[in-house]
């Protein structure tokens, strides 16, 4: 009964709209952290990004009007932050301004008046954003998750089991470049997707077959039973590098030899190498 209650009570939540001048981040975060306070609700919100003419702000409020929604704006263009207020004030629309107070009071005792220009914080923050991209980018693609993703990544790197794909991957992702990282598995098919990549784009990782020995059997012993197996076997292992040597070429895909180096070292090689062939600068 209770829970009937709530599906229904939940479908009839009326929307909030998110309204901006830039991309909505501002306010989308500010309503984010409130309605984790109501976490049986689920509450609509669309966010209205990048709007920059009184036509997109009569659209949104008469949106709001017919849906019952709630206008939560973080506008600083002067002139669009008056008109929307106004405009849904007429229509008795519920509107939260989160900038027009705050910039009032500033503008009032700083004696100056602001510049409006949408999205300056994230301009001005650029490398920082983009460095959280870069990071969420690689969480959210390592060990060969979404594919479908794949052709957005700025460096994706190939090799077998505990070659030092994730870690290497979360360390370009730190400098800021978008990286996935794809698994070779001895008996299955390379991915498709690996191969509608430009091929600059992705670098085969390759290590002397003894330092994968010893790494996979370090790992054997930290979450695995004790004893031989194909994982740790010296002859598969070889013919597991060989192969994916193989697929390298098939693929004509750059090989980085990590044997002894450092990450950091490797790293550097792989930058030098994209910001090379692509002639743009390090995100460093």
């Amino acid at each position: 009964m209770n829970t009937e209650n709530k599906e229904i009570r939940t479908a009839n939540i009326p929307p909030i709209f998110i309204v901006s001048g830039g991309a909505g981040a501002s306010g989308l975060q500010v309503l984010h952290t409130i309605l984790v306070q109501f976490p049986e609700i689920q509450v609509p919100v669309v966010t209205v990004a990048h709007v920059r003419q009184l036509e997109q702000i009569e659209d949104v409020v008469s949106r709001a009007e017919t849906t019952e929604g709630t206008i939560v704006h973080t506008m600083v263009d002067e002139h669009l932050r008056n008109y929307l207020n106004r405009l849904a004030a007429d229509r008795n629309i519920p509107t939260i301004d989160l900038m027009g107070d705050l910039i009032s009071r500033l503008t009032k005792v700083l004696g100056q008046k602001p510049i409006g220009r949408p999205g300056l914080y994230r301009q001005l923050n650029k490398a920082y954003f983009e460095r959280v991209s870069a990071i969420e980018y690689a969480m959210t693609h390592d060990d060969g998750k979404n594919p479908q993703d794949w052709q957005m990544a700025e460096i994706v790197l190939v090799g077998i089991s505990r070659v030092g794909k994730t870690p290497l991957s979360m360390y370009l992702s730190v400098l800021g470049w978008k990286t996935a990282n794809v698994p070779l598995i001895m008996g299955l098919t390379s991915p498709p997707e690996l191969f509608e990549i430009d091929h600059r784009r992705v670098i085969g990782l390759t290590i002397e077959p003894g330092q994968i020995i010893s790494h996979r059997r370090q790992r054997q012993r930290r979450i695995g039973p004790p004893g031989p197996s194909k994982y740790t076997d010296p002859l598969t292992i070889y013919e597991e590098v060989e192969n994916a040597k193989k697929i390298f070429r098939k693929g004509g895909f750059s090989i980085i030899d990590v044997t002894d180096k450092p990450i950091e070292t490797s790293a550097e090689q792989i930058i030098t190498l994209i910001t090379q062939r692509f002639k743009i600068k390090s995100h460093r």
